[in-house]
């Protein structure tokens, strides 16, 4: 495959098992089910390729089939700020897609992934046709509020034990990221661009939530004993007094 091709000139038709980690699809029943497989496309995004791009218009609801991607923007002063990091299963944009506007955001893959677009037209389709696809859009806007709430929290927390620990508990949302499980595939660098730390406070931040048992740090990946824990303001209270 080329590198030199677009993310859009390398789309190409799901494999049934791609179709498979599509948690929505389920929800689906005859006519609707066929014409959402039908239109979806994946592609395959290389470290660094960007989905969606501040300003431009939205063209696809996009989902994430196996990878890592990251929502992030710039504030006045030039500095890239995180809004969330996107493992498999999680599906975004629905806000953007709903009112058809310009993205305020970038979505950029950080290791190479593949990812699954729905284009705008069916997706507003599904939204006039299917209860079932209308309620699984419901609760992403809920559970994507709550999201964004809880970011904005950790950017104002100074310990960076607790700033780990709530950004790995958004990532193992079970509603946004169905596909994650119990183990998250991910290194400490990339958690560190997710995070906004230096991957060696990372990596001390890791250490201390396994001493805490809340984590187990596996070959490739986190494993989460407690999740829990890593969400309540008790931990938090305990890492502060650390």
């Amino acid at each position: 495959m080329s590198t030199d091709l677009t993310l859009h000139q390398r789309r190409r038709d799901p494999t049934p098992a791609e179709l498979a980690g599509i948690p929505w699809l389920r929800l689906l029943k005859g006519t609707e089910y066929e014409r959402a497989v039908g239109h979806i496309k994946v592609a395959d995004a290389m470290p660094g390729d960007y989905l969606c791009r501040i300003g431009r218009p939205v063209t696809y609801w996009f989902g994430v089939v196996e990878g890592l991607l990251k929502m992030s923007s710039d504030n006045a002063q030039g500095q890239t700020v995180t809004f969330s990091g996107l493992p498999p299963g999680g599906w975004f944009g629905e806000g953007t897609a709903l009112k058809r506007e310009a993205y305020r955001y970038n979505i950029q893959a950080l290791r190479r992934s593949v990812v699954a677009g729905l284009p705008v037209d069916t997706f507003h389709w599904l939204l006039d046709n299917s209860i079932g696809f209308n309620r699984f859009v419901m609760n992403q806007l809920n559970e994507r509020l709550a999201q964004f709430i809880a970011a904005r929290e950790i950017d104002r927390m100074n310990n960076p034990d607790l700033r780990v620990a709530r950004s790995l508990a958004a990532l193992f949302n079970p509603v946004l990221f169905p596909g994650v499980g119990d183990v998250l595939r991910i290194t400490q660098q990339e958690l560190a661009y997710l995070v906004g730390l230096s991957r060696q406070r990372v990596n001390e931040a890791l250490t201390a939530l396994e001493a805490a048992q809340t984590i187990r740090v596996e070959y490739g990946g986190l494993r989460v004993l407690d999740l829990d824990a890593l969400r309540s303001n008790d931990f938090a209270r305990a890492v502060h007094a650390a």
